[in-house]
């Protein structure tokens, strides 16, 4: 799967500030993830049954950076966790799409996320490619 080149699907950047485009779900198995949101089918059962996304919901927003309470407990343990395991800023995230629109931070992370090798997509979950699925150092 290659990293689309326009039409920025807005459905791929989750509310907490997650580039959906680069989750290892999204990139190579046979039934992609379409997004935090959109349709459920393909999620992992961790992304069907997030609170982040009920709460969004449930507060008519899109974004979490949207709420008053923000960054919540909720946002503020995901964060610390992808800090830890990815090396990746969510609120980061979340404040360059606030201040610069989607589609600068899409194209930033086009550039971050697309393998050298072959133009695939690199997920951020396991640093592997999607078309060649050879493993990324970094």
């Amino acid at each position: 799967m290659k990293m689309p080149s326009e039409n920025i699907d807005k459905a791929m950047f989750a509310p907490c500030g997650m580039n959906c485009m680069v989750c290892y779900k999204h990139c190579y198995h046979k039934k992609p993830c379409a997004g935090c949101l959109n349709s459920d089918s393909g999620k992992p059962e961790h992304c069907r049954k997030c609170k982040i996304k009920d709460c969004i919901k449930e507060k008519g927003l899109t974004y979490c950076f949207e709420c008053p309470a923000y960054p919540c407990k909720l946002i503020k343990n995901l964060e610390k966790s992808y800090n830890q395991r990815y090396h990746a800023s969510l609120m980061r995230n979340s404040a360059f799409v606030q201040e610069h629109g989607l589609e600068p931070f899409m194209k930033m992370q086009k550039e971050k996320y697309t393998c050298s090798k072959c133009g695939g997509i690199i997920s951020i979950h396991d640093r592997e490619c999607s078309e060649c699925q050879g493993k990324i150092d970094g």
